[in-house]
């Protein structure tokens, strides 16, 4: 591995990182397109898409905690939330990060390009008053909330995301989360379910560790940047970066599988 393919991962490590942590996902929405398209189109050697994967899980789960940490203050984190659906993402996404060796790459892009179809298709479900409600009055549904991060653990588990980018939408329109508090404790729940996938990966095999190790520089230095820089953006403005993120990447995927 050159220099220059070093310097490669580390841009797409500290971009997709920057804005993982201003809108609160993981950042594979971004990487995993990225890391799949850019380094063939530029002459590098070309990553599988179970290497993508792996590569995805391992940076995510530095990339969320560096994220937690610049939200701890505030208020935004809801210990009851990351409860009921970090324990079941958790679950879910060791199920999926384990059974995606048995999968093809086509079906692991499949499955990306389904999670992103769906959380695009959520961005554009008016939630209006939602950033009205005080933080401390804020309620959800417990069941609901545990089935659904079960359901996106597994899914995201197969394609090395954390599902942060489909967490963030359903948070925000099923659950009715504000968004501030919805970005900084999907970050928390991101964490939880890197934990799962991460070590589903490791097990069979599908990590490349010098390219993870890059990206995971990348991600420390990065998502804090990017987390202080949320805090100071209109959310409304937010909601939209997110929306033209998965839109953008949920089209590509479609596009490159027929």
């Amino acid at each position: 591995m050159n220099i220059e393919f070093i310097l490669l991962l580390f841009m797409i490590g500290f971009i997709g990182s920057f804005i993982s942590g201003m809108v609160g996902i993981g950042g594979s929405i971004i990487k995993y397109p990225l890391l799949l398209y850019i380094p063939p189109l530029l002459g590098f050697v070309a990553f599988t898409t179970h290497e993508v994967s792996g590569i995805s899980a391992i940076q995510v789960f530095f990339a969320t905690i560096s994220g937690v940490f610049a939200y701890r203050k505030g208020g935004y984190l809801n210990r009851s939330l990351i409860i009921y659906m970090g324990i079941s993402i958790l679950i879910g996404s060791f199920i999926g990060g384990y059974g995606s060796k048995l999968l093809s790459e086509e079906i692991i892009n499949l499955v990306y390009a389904i999670l992103a179809t769906i959380a695009a298709l959520l961005m554009f479900v008016p939630n209006k008053g939602l950033d009205d409600i005080p933080l401390n009055q804020v309620t959800f549904n417990p069941a609901l909330a545990a089935v659904a991060a079960f359901i996106v653990g597994g899914a995201s588990g197969i394609v090395g995301a954390a599902g942060a980018f489909i967490l963030v939408p359903i948070m925000l329109v099923v659950l009715k989360i504000p968004t501030r508090m919805t970005i900084a404790t999907s970050l928390a729940i991101t964490f939880i379910s890197s934990i799962g996938s991460t070590v589903g990966k490791i097990l069979t095999g599908q990590v490349l560790f010098l390219p993870s190790i890059i990206m995971v520089v990348a991600s420390v230095i990065a998502s804090p940047i990017g987390a202080m820089v949320g805090k100071k953006v209109n959310t409304k403005m937010l909601q939209v970066i997110l929306a033209v993120l998965i839109v953008t990447t949920s089209i590509k995927i479609w596009l490159d599988l027929f």
